[in-house]
This record gives C-alpha cells, structure tokens and sequence, in this order.
C-alpha cells in the first residue's frame, strides 16, 4: 500500500476537434461548471484534424474563470524549450495561475519529422526531455543571476535570459512508461502522467512503475512523495458491474478510491468528450472519492467498512450517489439582452457525506427534471410557431392561442403550481399546491433560502418573457409581416428559459431528492 498524501485533483482529457471547435469548448466549459479541477487535451502539431493545443488552451483560458489547463501531453518535439517555458508561464500569469505543464518526449516519429521535428532513438528521446526540463526550469528561476547556458546534445541555449516567471509553481507532469524516462520522472518531475490503456496489465502494474519513480527520486535526493501521481482513466457508467471502471458510479468510486490509496494516485483525468460521463464523473463519482480517501487516511481501517456499508444499501434499492443528471446549460445565447447576472447566481450547500436516496427520493428528484423537460419540449413548439408564422401556415391568432394553453403561461412560475398544471395525478396525490414546495425547502436547509430567493425572482422574469412573446404576436396581428420583435422576444426566451432551468436542477434537484415536495415526503 502506497499513499503518498496528495490532495485529489479530478479532470477531463478533451479531444480537440477542428471540425467542431464549439463543441470542445463547450466541453471544458461543462467541465468547470460541474466542478471538475483540470482540463486537458491531447497534442499533436501534426494532426490537421484537430486544434492547435496550446492557441486552444489560450481561448479556453479567457472563456473560463477556475479551472486549471495542461496539455495531456505537449509535444517536445516540436515545441522549442525556451519557448514552451515562456508561453507557460504567459499563459499561468494571464489566468492567474491556472496552467500546469503536461510534457512528452514525443511518438509518431514519422510524421514529427515530416513537420520539420528531429527523429530521435527511444534513448535520444529521454536525453531530450531531460535536458528540456532543465533548460524550462531555468527560463522561470528569475530570481538567479546571469544567461541561460546549456551546451546539451539535442539544446543548445547560449545566454538566454531568464523570465518570465509563473503566477503559481506549474507542475511539469511527464507521460511515461519505461524504466530509463520513469527515473527521470523521479529525478526530475512534478508529475508522473500515464494512461491506464498503455498499461496492459491494468492497475496491478502501477505498483513496479511506481517503484521506478521512486528509485529515481532517491537517487537524485529527493521525497518520492514529491512527485504527484496521475492516471488518464477511461470507462464506461452502466447499471451492472462488467469490468474496471465498467459499472455504476458507486463502483468507480471504490476503485478510484483504491487507486489512490494502495498506488498513491492523486489526479483522476477522464478520457471523454460525452457530457453525461462528465456530469456523474464530476458530481458522483469525485467528491465520493474524496470522502473515502480522506476517511481512509483519518481511520485506517474505515475504507472497507464504508465499502461495504455502501453495498449494502444499494442491495436494499438505495444508493449513496443521486443518479439523476441535471441539464447543463447549452452556453450558446441568441442574443445579447442580458436580463439578469449569471455570474451572481448563488450556489447550492453541498449534500452531506453520505447520504442514502432511497429509489423513491430518486424519483422525487427526478420529477423536476421531467417537469422542465416538458417545458423544453413547449419552448420548442414556441420557436416552431413562429416558423409556421413566418411561413404563413399559421395565423399570429391562432399561435397565440396556442400560447395560451402551455403550462408556461398558465402559471405563476412556483414550482408547485407547474408541477400541479403537468402533473395533475401527482399533485392530487401530494397535494401540492401553489407556492407549498419552496417553503418546504426554506423550512428543511435555510442554506438555500440565497438560491430559492434567486430562483424565485428569476421565476417573475421569465413571466414577463413570456409575456413579452404574447405582446409580439399581438403587434404582429396589428403589423403584419414584421417579425422583427417576435423572433427577438422568442430568441429571449429561449435565453432566459434554458438558463433558469439548469440552474434550478443544478441547485435543487438533490434537496428534493433529501427532502421531498412537502414534509415527511422522504
């Protein structure tokens, strides 16, 4: 058993396609929004089909606010050492701090060359990096005297000055797996960063790798503990257990968990572009991992037991991770009619360690998200409306009319009054009523009082944007032809409704699962 007591890091490994380049973006924006520590993405300069990696990390980097970036990993190859320091350390001072290094010696020898790289040996190949590494660690100790002066066999750096330096101390974390380059890591590394598909035996192999870095760490003088383990992870989330990382998210947190503790992995980055696998990944399967190692490391002893606990409740239906996803928001906006500041939105108090849903809490929570899907599905007939207006197959009286029938209409904007209008045998048999289910929740955690005070003034806006669809249509009935402000109030719509909606599953879709409808629920 190996832990070397670093704290977990989770992340996402993206892969950067140019055919889609919204869509990656979109990807590590999710990857923020649920909560995930790092994104990373592979590197290969030669590769047409995707992104330049570093130009990719750059926008992602002024796209988004938190989360860390890296390459996974950056070819040395073709990316000059000097100037990979520097534009590290630009990139770390530019978002504040959030850039970490992921670095190779290279593969696809072929096509390198054919893009202007040098072919190296295998043994050439880990000469490079080591000299790389300490010509980069050179560039960013500003606080040392004179020129950089590196007579190398593969560098050569003759008075380079030093500068800049990074906002944070990067982390340069190297992807290896034979003997000689895991010394390096060792010897000089930050990280040690393979992927669990080059490791043909599986996880029973991390123990001998592992034991090659911490050789070449006591070699050099050096903790072993100072070189941080990570793991590029793949799999796959189903109901039933079929194989490692094959299974429901319960069954990844164990095994991550034993990853951590038995081989001493800190830093968990999932190999996939699928926005559900992120979501559980994020929201289930990481701060449950969290929990087991820190409960672990404080009582030996207590993994197992929690293990078995945890098996025991989903043996009797329950389980201790809520398997319903909430909607993530699409990002994209039509227009630039801003009614309200996302970024003020409050956050929802984390669930407690532990907690059991019961099949019937799942259902609980579950129900919002099928209410909301219902309402998507009437937001879609809206847009498609306006089309049949448009195309003069439908009369703005007759749309409005329409209009005037959907649940979003019809109602307040309480979460009991839509519930009531879609689910007229739920609410009789709950008897819910307008107005009953916030009170309920304010009552059950005054934690969300900030976020149910916020839902509820959004609830009053989208009413009046709802509205505002109503009086396009009657000033189109007066104007005909124009269809100026009605696509405007639409594209509004469709704004400020996905929005609020992700939102409200994001923040409360678990305390209904806890807490109920109404007391005594659950």
């Amino acid at each position: 058993m190996t832990d070397y007591g670093h704290q977990l890091i989770f992340g996402s490994f993206l892969t950067p396609t140019a055919d889609r380049p919204e869509q990656v973006v979109a990807l590590a924006k999710l990857c923020e929004q649920v909560g995930l520590d790092l994104a990373t993405f592979q590197d290969h300069p030669y590769q047409p089909g995707f992104l330049d990696t570093w130009t990719l990390m750059s926008f992602l980097a002024a796209a988004t606010s938190r989360i860390r970036l890296a390459g996974n990993v950056l070819n040395l190859p073709l990316r000059q050492p000097v100037v990979l320091a520097r534009s590290v350390a630009s990139l770390d001072l530019l978002s504040d701090g959030r850039a970490e290094l992921g670095l190779g010696a290279g593969a696809f020898w072929e096509a390198i060359e054919a893009n202007g790289g040098r072919r190296l040996t295998p043994g050439q190949a880990v000469d490079a990096l080591d000299e790389a590494i300490r010509i980069i660690r050179r560039v960013w100790a500003v606080d040392r005297r004179g020129g950089i002066r590196v007579e190398g066999e593969h560098y050569r750096v003759v008075g380079a000055k030093r500068g800049p330096a990074p906002a944070h101390e990067v982390g340069i974390w190297i992807g290896a797996y034979k003997p000689r380059m895991l010394r390096l890591v060792g010897r000089a590394a930050d990280g040690w960063l393979p992927s669990m598909a080059y490791l043909p035996k599986g996880p029973a192999e991390l123990a001998d790798l592992n034991a090659l870095v911490d050789e070449g760490a006591d070699a050099a003088g050096r903790d072993p503990r100072s070189v941080r383990r990570l793991l590029n992870i793949s799999g796959r989330f189903t109901r039933s257990r079929s194989g490692f990382l094959a299974g429901p998210p319960e069954q990844w947190v164990e095994e991550l968990a034993g990853l951590a503790l038995d081989h001493g992995t800190s830093g968990f980055i999932l190999g996939a572009d699928d926005p559900t696998a992120i979501q559980l990944f994020a929201q289930e399967v990481a701060p449950a991992v969290r929990e087991l190692v820190a409960a672990e490391r404080a009582e030996p002893g207590s993994r197992a037991k929690a293990v078995e606990e945890q098996r025991e409740v989903v043996e009797a239906g329950g389980s201790t991770t809520l398997a319903v996803t909430p909607t993530p928001d699409p990002e994209v906006r039509l227009t630039d009619h801003e009614l309200w500041d996302e970024s003020t939105r409050p956050a929802a108090p984390p669930a407690p360690a532990g907690h059991v849903y019961t099949p019937h809490a799942q259902a609980v929570g579950g129900h919002l998200v099928d209410v909301h899907d219902h309402l998507r599905q009437e937001l879609a007939q809206v847009r498609d409306l306006l089309q049949q207006v448009r195309r003069g197959v439908v009369s703005a009286g007759a749309a409005r009319a329409v209009l005037n029938q959907m649940t979003m209409r019809q109602n307040n904007w309480t979460l009991g009054a839509y519930c009531a209008a879609y689910c007229t045998a739920v609410s009789q048999h709950h008897g819910l009523e307008d107005n009953s289910i916030f009170p309920h929740l304010r009552h059950s955690n005054p934690g969300l009082v900030p976020v149910l005070d916020r839902l509820e003034a959004e609830h009053v806006v989208i009413h009046d944007v709802v509205e505002g669809v109503d009086r396009a249509l009657v000033d189109l009935i007066r104007n005909p032809g124009d269809f100026t402000e009605l696509q405007k109030a639409v594209d509004i719509l469709s704004d400020t409704l996905l929005s609020h909606l992700s939102y409200e599953e994001q923040t409360i879709v678990e305390p209904l699962a806890r807490y109920g409808f109404y007391a005594g629920q659950v």
